[in-house]
């Protein structure tokens, strides 16, 4: 190590299972090391150790709020540009008091990270991709009203495939309102002039989203030229000189370097005021078209333990033999995870309003998959009432449809052997063909993951909603659509159906 880690563990440590190994990153109140495991899966993870059974009582209430915090986070949302979390530990060895008490997050293991790579190429020729996939993951976390509160390069993973992924969430904090309240700690050069010198009140400091785009683009301006949007060869330096242009006595000075395109960008994110900051939806669409990146295929799913998120959401409520018939609450990646301290319910009847029509007939049972398969995928095109549209079409939402004419099975039509490549939520085959019958908390969610590969596979300019050409690739194969420039003439029948129930399933002003 050249750096004192916060949280020391030797090499060989053994907790729950794991064996901590190299040590990868630190910071001021957490470790991060590979932990590898010889039975199980993931085999090789990251461990990363919060102290949380030492010192003052004031210092553990601290810790202890920050580690619920990125618990919180982790538990309740799950999306592909977030970095997973697999499990949760405790630390029991009362004679290592340095240890004894400890919370370790399991997390799905990083290659690098984005500080790490600009150390060696400060100007990397993946930059403008990398932070396409950044800004989606803001995106991400944004509209489930959450706010990370410390987005900077060291907090932004590349996987082995070179994809981004945002981590350390033990700042983040959910919207109540237009804010939320986050620890008083922050990095100053990517915190916005606003909260510089901003009150702390009891609960902590108000952040709003606008504090993440500034975030964005200090990072993104680092990214493209290796160099800080603000002048000062110090951090405090560049403090002060963002204090001044909030102020309005200096300007903007941007390096000549960048696009025009990316110079617009970044001076729509470091506006003097929060209410003049481009808010995330519309910066995402400008960045992923100064990328190129705008209609190109994104990842799918991310790496998940072989267990749907659903699936096991659904065994831990004890409704999976049950299907949700007689369950009154149900609780969703955004909101409490089952177990946790639920300040919030749904009902099935009522989940996804906003996508998902309530009034039209989705049984209630089947709402939270439809649902969550469809927010599981990056393609806007995959939505709610596509899905529910499909297993309508498909199966008049009977989980115990049997055709073994055409060896199809279950409420989204499964053939065994296609289920098999789709079935897994980590994007592996099954080991074996399965065998019917197919519950729905196995077949919507594969249907999610294979409307999701199949969507960006169609060629762009076809004619028609694309959503239907979707689903008709789905029923027949998308090499079939392309070939025929759209709908082919023997599935128009099916096509039409699709149509029909997406323009019931569909609530005024969703897409």
């Amino acid at each position: 190590m050249t750096e004192p880690y916060a949280v020391p563990v030797p090499r060989g440590y053994r907790v729950g299972g794991w064996e901590v190994r190299e040590p990868i990153a630190t910071g001021a109140f957490g470790s991060v090391y590979e932990g590898r495991r010889r039975d199980g899966q993931p085999a090789v993870a990251a461990l990363k150790f919060l102290p949380t059974g030492t010192g003052t009582p004031r210092q553990l209430s601290h810790l202890r709020e920050l580690v619920d915090r990125e618990l919180e986070l982790y538990r309740r949302l799950r999306r592909p540009r977030l970095i997973r979390m697999y499990d949760t530990l405790v630390v029991d060895d009362p004679e290592r008091p340095e240890l004894d008490g400890a919370t370790v997050l399991v997390l799905e293991k990083a290659q690098t990270s984005l500080a790490a790579l600009l150390a060696t190429r400060p100007r990397p020729p993946s930059g403008p991709a990398l932070l396409a996939q950044i800004c989606e993951g803001l995106a991400q976390l944004h509209r489930a009203h959450w706010v990370h509160g410390d987005l900077k390069p060291a907090n932004v993973l590349l996987m082995e495939d070179g994809s981004a992924r945002l981590a350390d969430f033990n700042m983040a904090a959910e919207l109540e309102g237009t804010h939320a309240y986050t620890p008083a700690f922050s990095t100053p050069d990517y915190t916005p002039p606003e909260l510089l010198w901003a009150e702390i009140g009891e609960r902590g400091r108000r952040i709003r989203p606008s504090a993440d785009i500034w975030a964005f683009g200090v990072l993104a301006h680092l990214v493209l030229t290796d160099t800080f949007p603000l002048p000062g060869g110090t951090p405090t330096a560049r403090r002060d000189a963002a204090a001044t242009y909030a102020r309005g006595t200096e300007d903007l000075r941007l390096s000549p370097e960048l696009p025009d395109d990316w110079r617009e960008i970044i001076a729509d994110c470091l506006t003097r005021t929060h209410a003049e900051r481009v808010t995330v939806e519309p910066l995402l669409r400008r960045v992923e078209a100064a990328a190129g990146t705008a209609h190109s295929p994104r990842p799918l799913l991310a790496h998940r333990p072989r267990r749907t998120t659903i699936a096991a959401a659904l065994l831990a409520t004890g409704a999976l033999t049950a299907l949700g018939w007689g369950i009154s609450e149900w609780t969703s990646e955004d909101h409490p995870a089952a177990g946790a301290s639920a300040t919030a319910s749904v009902t099935p009847a009522i989940y996804g309003a906003a996508e998902l029509r309530t009034d039209k007939g989705v049984p209630a049972a089947f709402r939270v998959l439809i649902v969550e398969s469809a927010h599981d995928c990056a393609q806007e095109d995959v939505t709610p009432a596509l899905i529910a549209a499909m297993l309508k079409t498909e199966s008049d939402f009977d989980p115990d449809l049997s055709d073994p004419a055409n060896d199809e099975y279950g409420i989204a039509r499964w053939t065994p052997r296609v289920l098999r490549y789709w079935m897994n939520a980590d994007g592996t085959p099954a080991d074996t063909v399965p065998t019917p019958p197919f519950p729905p908390a196995e077949s919507i969610p594969a249907m999610g993951r294979y409307l999701c590969w199949i969507a960006p596979r169609l060629d762009a300019g076809l004619p028609g909603d694309r959503r239907v050409l979707i689903a008709v690739a789905y029923r027949t194969s998308y090499d079939t659509v392309n070939d025929a420039g759209g709908v082919p003439g023997k599935h128009r029948a099916y096509a039409d159906r699709i149509a029909r129930f997406l323009k019931e399933y569909t609530p005024p002003g969703a897409k």
